[in-house]
This record gives C-alpha cells, structure tokens and sequence, in this order.
C-alpha cells in the first residue's frame, strides 16, 4: 500500500513539473516539391516510393549555375531537386527557399540569363528563355528545364506548381527598392543583377572590385546592363543605409574604378545612393542616365524594372478604387441626410402640416411642474 502510494506521488510530481515546463510543438514544414501538380507527377512518386521520405532533403540545387556559396549569402533555407513526368515527357526541377522575398529576389536576378523574357508569362516575376522557365513566388526560386525549348503549354502547365509554393508573410514579405530605380530604356533582358553581400555582387559581374564596398554596413547593390542606339553601358547603383557611408563608398569608387579618370565613366552620389555608369555611352548619354535617378521621386509610371513595375501599377490601382469607394460612399451620406431633413418637410408640407415638426415634440412641459422660485432678501424674518 504504501509503495502505490509513493508511485502516485512520483507519478503526480512528474505531472506537474511536466506542465510548469516549457513545451513546444512544432508543425513540420510542408514539402518544398509536391509529389504532383497539375498533370505533373513526379518521379519517385510515380514509382512507387515514399514521398514523403525525401521531401525535406536537400539537393544542392543551383539555379541555372548559381553556386551554394552566393545561395548561402542570399539566405537559403532549404532546398529540393525532383524530376515529373506528364505523357512521357519529362521536366527537371528545382526550388529554393529563402528567408525572406529579398534574399529570394536576389537568387532570382543572378539565376537570370540575358536574352530571357522578363516578366508575365507566368507570375509577376519570372524569365523564360531556351528550356528552362524561372519564377520567384513569396520566398521561394523554382527553375524547370525541358528537354527540349520551353512551349507555351510548358509555361502554362506550371501554373500549378506556382499556387503550391510556400507563402510570404509579415516583413519576410517586403520587396527591395532599390530595382525599382533601373531605367527601362535600353536594358537588356534578364542582365539585372540585386546583391545583399560581397559574393553575390562579384557573381553578377560587378565593375567595382566586390571587397572594397564595406559590405558589413549592409548596403544594397544593383548591376544592369544596357544595350540599345547609345551603345552599350552598365549601371551600377549602391545604396547605404546613411548618405555619410554612401559618400565614403563614393570616394572609394573613384579610386578603384580606372576609367573615371580616362572619362569612359561617370560617377554620381545623391543621398544614400552611388550611381556609376560605364561603357560605351556617350558623356551626355551616360550623364543623362545617371541623374535621372532620385531615390525620393519614385513615381508610378518611372522606368523600373518590368516586375516591380507591375507591382506599383497594381498598389495604384488599388488605391484609386479604395479613393472612388470612398467618395461614393461619402457622396451616398450626403444625399441620404439631404433626404432624410428636406425631403421629410417637404413631405409634411403636402399633407397640409407645417414643415417644422409639431411643437409637443419640442417641449418637455416642465414649466407647469416646476413652481418658481422664491428669493427672500436677508431682512426678512424668517418666522414671520
């Protein structure tokens, strides 16, 4: 007897330290590959395996030969390679998560490839081109390669797989500025290049030696390249966090990009921005580029890049119709009060009755229930 007795104290200590006790449960993450989409099932799957076995593991995917190393710096989290099938075709595919869209952008531009079609063929941000499509959807990159050159139909038939992907919330959600500054006119498809750290910026081809840009006050980096009547030129656009750091990074430019001096460049600091254009441009053209662009006089019809040009149209758009709702809105008050007070007098005064409303429902009648008062001066005797 008394030893069930100390086994049920055991047992009830043990219950209570278990619930004064921290306990977390955490949900698993979904996979970054389903095992089908649309009519895409893929391989494994189809013959048979586990799906679930290898959902989590990691591919050492590359996008489009984008190393480890710059998918580290942009902030990978996971990664996944799978292999559909659909009628005995067959796609390769690969899917990156990232931290948050920023990173993610980033890895979308340095996988981009000049000559791909920028933008709307599938989501807001993606690039087609030969037989690989590419597409960022919230924090995660996804690149698929045909057999043979991408169709329409093999464009379209992603569409699923777009809807599938893991979704962006909160501030992991924020898009960059800083692309939203690169002139449209003349840039080349699939040349921009978005970095958040030295390795990342020497990938995408930067002029600028990639050490020498003090990469531990976290600047941003852009690199374009153009190509059109003017000649051929790049862009590079730097932005610091304050206009001091920015003005040191220009003076470290001037000395670290050559052609500054022989004229073949034109550097510009505004704020917390660097501009540099070099290339083939004309003075006056390369000039003209770069001081075209202000970081406050973002407006929305600005030559930006196509992708986050979408994005402002549809913010304004959606502004302008919260803007007539609520002049609508505002309109319908107002006729409503004028008929709820003209229009009931004006009713009245039809039927015969004045248009004011009847005076015993303006009074309260209390002058008959309340006697007045009585004031007495201070020489009246009060036992009078």
């Amino acid at each position: 007897m008394a030893l069930a007795v100390m086994l049920a104290g055991l047992a009830v200590s043990a219950g209570v330290s278990w619930a004064q006790g921290s306990v977390s449960l955490m949900e698993p993450a979904a996979p970054l590959l389903p095992a089908k989409f649309g009519e895409w099932t893929r391989v494994d799957a189809a013959a048979g395996a586990n799906p679930a076995a290898t959902a989590g593991s990691t591919s050492g995917a590359s996008l489009l030969g984008v190393g480890p190393h710059v998918l580290g710096e942009c902030g990978e989290i996971r990664s996944k390679a799978a292999d559909y099938t659909r009628g005995g075709r067959t796609v390769h595919v690969e899917a990156v998560e990232f931290g948050d869209r920023t990173g993610a952008y980033s890895a979308f531009t340095l996988s981009e490839r000049p000559g791909m079609r920028v933008g709307g063929d599938l989501v807001t941000y993606d690039a087609v081109g030969g037989n690989a499509v590419l597409f960022m959807r919230g924090k995660s990159v996804v690149l698929a390669e045909f057999p043979g050159a991408a169709t329409a139909q093999d464009v379209a038939g992603l569409r699923p797989l777009v809807e599938l992907m893991p979704k962006a919330f909160g501030n992991t959600g924020a898009v960059p500025i800083l692309p939203t500054l690169t002139p449209a006119k003349g840039l080349v498809g699939g040349s921009l290049r978005y970095a958040l750290g030295q390795v990342s910026y020497a990938a995408g081809g930067g002029v600028v030696p990639a050490a020498s840009l003090n990469w531990k006050m976290e600047p941003e980096a852009v690199t374009a390249q153009y190509d059109d009547a003017r000649g051929q030129e790049t862009l590079t656009m730097l932005m610091y966090p304050t206009p001091t750091l920015a003005q040191e990074a220009a003076k470290t430019v001037q000395g670290e990009v050559p052609a500054l001096k022989s004229g073949g460049a034109w550097l510009r600091q505004e704020g917390t921005l660097v501009l540099l254009a070099t290339g083939t441009f004309s003075g006056d053209a390369a000039q003209q580029m770069i001081s075209g662009i202000h970081l406050s006089q973002m407006t929305f019809n600005q030559d930006a890049h196509p992708a986050f040009k979408v994005v402002a149209a549809q913010t304004f758009s959606l502004l302008e119709n919260i803007a007539i709702l609520s002049g609508v809105l505002g309109a319908g008050a107002v006729l409503l009060g004028l008929f709820l007070g003209f229009g009931r007098a004006w009713f009245r005064v039809l039927r015969g009755k004045p248009a004011a409303v009847e005076a015993e429902f303006l009074s309260l009648h209390l002058a008959p229930q309340n006697k007045p008062a009585v004031f007495r001066g201070p020489d009246s005797a009060e036992g009078a």
